[in-house]
C-alpha cells in the first residue's frame, strides 16, 4: 500500500533513516522538524498518516495531537523518548493511535505504519453487524462479578467497589471478556479478536492501551495493580477475588 507519511522528526538522522525506510516500502514522505510544520502539513494533505515525535521545538508533539483530533481523524504513530505510564497514557489519550519507545527499529516502525495503513483504510463497521451476529432467542447475559468488581453487558455499566465506572466500548468490551472467566489467562490475540468491529484502529498495542487506560479505573493503586494482572509472557487475566499479584 502506498501512502503519504508525513514524519515530524527534529533529529535530522532519525528523520532521514526513517524516511529511507518508509521511501524504501513505497510510501511518499515528507519530513518536518518542528510541531507547527507537523500540524500545519497535515492539515494541507492530503495525508495518511503522522508519525509524530513528542519532544520538538515550536510545538511539542503533545499539543500537535491534541490541535489534530479536534478536526481530524488521521492516524498518528507517536514517537516518545518517555517511559514513564503517565506520558504514554496522556498521548493516548490525546487521541494517539499507536506509540514507538526511543530507541526503535526502522523495521518495526514501517510494520506499525503498515499495520495502521491496514486498519484506517477498512470501513466503519456496520451498526447492524452486531446484533444480527447474536442467536436470536439468546439470554440476556447475567451480571459479571470478580471480587468487588461487576460488569453488566445488559446495561453497559460497570463498576468498582460500588462506585460507577466509565469505560469506552473498547474498554468494557475487554473486561467484560475476562471477567466471564476470571483467573483465566488470555493471550493478547484472543483479546484482539474480540475487539474486532468494536476499536477502529487495532494495533498491536490496542490491548495494552485498554490494559493501562482500565487499570486507572478499576484499581486502587493503578500503579500496584490486584486486579486486572500481567502473566508475564502470555497475556493478562482478571483476578477471581479481591486479592491479586502482577
Amino acid at each position: 500500500m502506498c501512502a503519504h507519511v508525513v514524519v515530524a522528526e527534529d533529529d535530522p538522522k532519525q528523520a532521514d533513516l526513517a524516511r529511507l525506510y518508509l521511501e524504501r516500502e513505497g510510501h511518499r514522505v515528507v519530513v518536518v522538524h518542528d510541531g507547527r510544520a507537523a500540524l500545519e502539513q497535515a492539515r494541507r494533505g492530503p495525508a495518511d498518516l503522522l508519525v509524530l515525535d513528542v519532544m520538538m521545538p515550536v510545538m511539542d508533539g503533545l499539543d500537535v495531537c491534541r490541535a489534530l483530533r479536534a478536526e481530524s481523524a488521521l492516524p498518528v504513530l507517536m514517537l516518545t523518548a518517555r517511559t514513564a505510564e503517565e506520558d504514554l497514557l496522556l498521548g493516548l489519550d490525546l487521541g494517539a493511535d499507536d506509540y514507538l519507545t526511543k530507541p526503535y527499529s526502522p523495521r518495526e516502525l514501517v510494520a506499525r505504519v503498515r499495520a495502521l495503513l491496514r486498519r484506517g483504510s477498512r470501513p466503519l463497521p456496520q451498526q447492524a453487524a452486531t446484533p444480527a451476529a447474536a442467536p436470536p432467542a439468546a439470554a440476556p447475559p447475567a451480571v459479571l462479578t470478580a471480587g468487588a468488581l461487576t460488569v453488566d453487558p445488559l446495561r453497559h455499566e460497570v463498576t468498582a467497589d460500588g462506585r460507577p465506572v466509565s469505560c469506552t466500548p473498547g474498554e468494557f468490551r475487554l473486561l467484560q471478556v475476562l471477567a466471564a472467566q476470571p483467573g483465566r489467562v488470555f493471550t493478547r490475540a484472543q483479546l484482539l479478536e474480540h475487539l474486532h468491529g468494536i476499536d477502529r484502529y487495532i494495533t498491536t498495542r490496542t490491548v495494552d492501551t485498554h490494559v493501562m487506560n482500565l487499570r486507572r479505573k478499576i484499581e486502587p493503586q493503578p500503579r500496584r495493580p490486584t486486579r486486572l494482572l500481567t502473566v508475564y509472557g502470555i497475556g493478562y487475566k482478571l483476578a477471581e477475588g479481591p486479592r491479586g499479584a502482577s
